[in-house]
C-alpha cells in the first residue's frame, strides 16, 4: 500500500523561462516549497503527494509539460533527520 511521500525535485530550466516556470510550479498545490538556487539545477522544489504513483502522474502530466522546463532529477525522501542546532551561547570564545 502506498503512503504519502515527499520528493526533492531538482529542476533545470531554459534561462529566459525561469520566471514563468517558477510561477507555474508555485501554483501546483503539491509543491510545498520552491527555491531558486545556485549550482547545477536552477530550481529545487519540495513536492508532497499521496503516493509514488501520484508523484509520477504529477511529474509526467503536469510538471514535465511546463514550457521552458528542460529536465528534472527526483530524490524521494526516505527519512528526515533532525539537525543538531548549535546555540550561540554554547560557543566558547578564547
Amino acid at each position: 500500500m502506498d503512503q504519502a511521500i515527499r520528493v526533492l525535485l531538482e529542476i533545470f530550466v531554459e534561462a529566459k523561462e525561469l520566471a514563468q516556470v517558477s510561477a507555474e510550479l508555485a501554483r501546483l498545490p503539491e509543491v510545498i516549497a520552491l527555491y531558486e538556487v545556485t549550482g547545477g539545477p536552477d530550481l529545487v522544489a519540495m513536492v508532497e503527494t499521496d503516493s509514488l504513483s501520484s508523484f509520477r502522474d504529477l511529474l509526467v502530466c503536469k510538471i514535465m509539460k511546463i514550457q521552458g522546463l528542460r529536465s528534472t532529477t527526483s530524490s524521494v525522501i526516505l527519512v528526515a533527520h533532525e539537525p543538531h542546532r548549535v546555540d550561540a551561547s554554547d560557543i566558547v570564545h578564547e
